[in-house]
């Protein structure tokens, strides 16, 4: 009895295994989540919100998509209950070849990514956290006060030096506490 039961467990392991989701390719990642800027970026601005940031990554419930939204004074529970019903519907008819899914609405919080142009110098004088591609001067990661961004250079204070980095070669940028 026992070694049947070793036997059904053993096939049931490797058919969960056959059956499991393969991480989504880089470029459809990419086009998933240019496809979701462009339908949920004109939704929000309707709504008087700002698109922050989307992220689409598997992760262990599953492969999620997250919308990360913001307006002046912060959202509320409200704004994110109303994109993410505006924004299921919209994803569900013109997302193509994305398999199943979860959606999730946030605001970014206090460690918002800056991902924007516009977000160095609007958040200029605040403590941020960014890594770069290549070693610049020697380093790759970043901690220090947000001096702004000018010429596709983003300036930042570390240890009362001024890194100039430069913005194609940044992979994230958060602001810190």
């Amino acid at each position: 009895m026992e070694g049947q039961r070793k036997k059904i467990n053993k096939r049931l392991k490797s058919r969960v295994k056959t059956r499991r989701q393969k991480k989504p390719a880089p470029e459809n990642k990419e086009k998933t989540v240019a496809q979701a800027r462009d339908l949920i970026g004109s939704l929000c601005e309707s709504e008087g919100l700002e698109l922050v940031h989307i992220e689409y990554q598997r992760e262990a419930g599953g492969r999620i998509l997250r919308l990360f939204i913001d307006r002046p004074g912060g959202v509320t529970l409200d704004d994110c209950v109303c994109i993410s019903r505006q924004s299921s519907d919209l994803l569900d008819v013109y997302l193509e070849n994305t398999g199943p899914y979860r959606l999730e609405v946030s605001s970014p919080g206090p460690n918002r990514p800056l991902v924007k142009r516009l977000d160095f110098d609007r958040f200029k004088g605040s403590r941020v956290k960014i890594r770069t591609a290549q070693s610049v001067d020697g380093q790759k990661n970043f901690k220090g006060v947000l001096m702004g961004i000018s010429e596709e250079m983003v300036k930042v204070s570390v240890d009362g030096k001024i890194a100039c980095i430069p913005y194609q070669e940044i992979i994230t940028a958060r602001l810190t506490d």
